[in-house]
C-alpha cells in the first residue's frame, strides 16, 4: 500500500494550526478496527496540541472496555443534553474511520451531514466511497483502518511518535479485522508494522486473550444455539450457510452489544461451504452479515440483494422484511446470484 505524499502534505497543512477543535467519528456497532484507530489517531492529534473527541453512535463491545483510554469515547446515543451535537457543530476538522457512507452513522448521519463549517477527512478502506470529503485517505487493498493510521502517522510524525498506548489500540485492530490475521491483504508490510508495534512494547499474547477470552458464559450459550440452528445449501457447487436469530431469541441470552460479533465465520470452517450470512433482528430492521472464501464476491451480493456492501470477502446490509421473508429472499438471491 502506497500513500500519496501530496495528500499527506495536505494533511500536514491541515493540521499545522494548533489546538484546533477535532471530532473523529466512526461507524455504528463499532468494532475493534472502529476503535483502535480512533483511539490511536486521537493519542496522536493529542500530542500536536489539538482538541480531540471520539464519537461513535451507539456502545461498543464489552471486550474491549479494558483498552486504554476508551472512556473517554462518547455515545451519541447515549448523550441526552446535546453535547455531542454541540461538539460536532463547533468542530474544526472532523475525521471519518472505518466508514465512507455518512449513512453508516445511522442517528448521527444529520448531525455529521449539516456540519458545513468543519473540513471531513476520510480515512477508511472500504470500497467505493462517495467524494463528498475535503481529504480522502481510502485504501481498499489495506487489511484495516487501523493499518492506514499507521501508516499515516508513520509518514506523517514517523515511528518514533507510536507510543505503546497507541501501538496497543493499532493492534487491536490489526488483529480483529484480519481475523487473527488469517483474512485477506496479510502483506509484508503487515507484518513489518506488527513487528515495530512489538518493539513498542506491546503484549500479543495479553491482547489476545483480552479480546477473544473475555466473553460471557450466556454469549458462549448463544453461540451454541445459533451454530444448531445454521442452515445449509448448494447451489451450482457453492455451499452457502446462514443463521438467522430473532429479537426473542436473543433476549433469552441476555444479549449484549458485540456477543454475535464473529458468528458468522464459524460455518466458514466447514470445507465446502464457500458463504456464510448471518441474520440478526433488531427493533427496526434485520441486519445482514455476509463473508466469504476465494473468489465469491459478497460486496456484490450485499449491494445487489440488501442495499449493503464492503469488501469482497466480508460485507454487510439490512432487510425491512421479517425473519421469514428475509431468509426466502436470500436463498432466491443465492439460487440467482450462483445460477450465473
Amino acid at each position: 500500500m502506497k500513500l500519496d505524499k501530496e495528500k499527506i502534505d495536505r494533511l500536514r497543512e491541515i493540521l499545522s494550526p494548533a489546538a484546533q477543535n477535532i471530532v473523529i467519528v466512526s461507524h455504528t456497532n463499532p468494532d475493534g478496527d472502529a476503535i483502535g484507530s480512533s483511539l490511536a489517531w486521537k493519542a496522536l492529534l493529542e500530542t500536536m496540541g489539538h482538541h480531540v473527541t471520539c464519537i461513535v453512535p451507539n456502545k461498543y463491545p464489552y471486550f474491549l472496555d479494558w483498552m486504554s483510554n476508551i472512556s473517554t469515547l462518547r455515545i451519541f446515543k447515549d448523550d441526552h443534553n446535546g453535547e455531542c451535537t454541540r461538539l460536532i457543530e463547533k468542530a474544526d476538522l472532523i475525521f471519518c474511520l472505518d466508514f465512507n457512507q455518512i449513512a453508516r452513522l445511522e442517528g448521527m448521519s444529520d448531525a455529521i451531514a449539516n456540519n458545513t463549517r468543519a473540513k471531513r477527512i476520510l480515512i477508511d478502506h472500504h470500497l467505493d466511497p462517495p467524494h463528498v470529503y475535503d481529504l480522502e485517505f481510502s485504501h481498499p487493498e489495506s487489511s484495516s483502518t487501523a493499518f492506514l493510521i499507521y501508516s499515516i502517522i508513520k509518514e506523517l510524525a514517523g515511528e518514533e511518535a507510536i507510543t505503546p498506548q497507541m501501538g496497543e489500540a493499532i493492534y487491536v485492530g490489526l488483529m480483529t479485522d484480519t481475523g487473527n490475521f488469517s483474512f485477506s491483504y496479510l502483506t509484508p508490510e503487515l507484518f513489518r508494522a506488527v513487528a515495530v508495534l512489538v518493539e513498542k512494547g506491546i503484549d500479543i499474547p495479553q491482547i489476545n486473550s483480552a479480546v477473544y477470552n473475555s466473553f460471557t458464559e450466556d454469549r458462549v450459550r448463544l453461540l451454541g444455539y445459533a451454530i444448531n440452528k445454521m442452515q445449509t445449501l448448494r447451489t451450482n457447487n457453492v455451499g452457502v450457510a446462514y443463521i438467522g436469530l430473532k429479537e426473542n431469541e436473543l433476549r433469552r441470552f441476555h444479549f449484549q452489544v458485540g456477543d454475535s460479533e464473529g458468528f458468522v465465520n464459524y460455518p466458514l470452517t466447514i470445507r465446502d461451504i464457500q458463504m456464510s450470512a448471518m441474520f440478526l433482528e433488531t427493533k427496526h430492521f434485520i441486519r445482514v452479515s455476509l463473508r466469504s472464501r476465494g473468489d465469491i464476491d459478497v460486496n456484490v451480493f450485499a449491494r445487489r440483494y440488501f442495499e449493503g456492501g464492503g469488501h469482497k470477502n466480508a460485507a454487510g446490509g439490512k432487510s425491512y422484511l421479517d425473519m421469514a421473508k428475509t431468509i426466502d429472499h436470500f436463498r432466491k438471491a443465492v439460487e440467482e446470484y450462483f445460477a450465473q
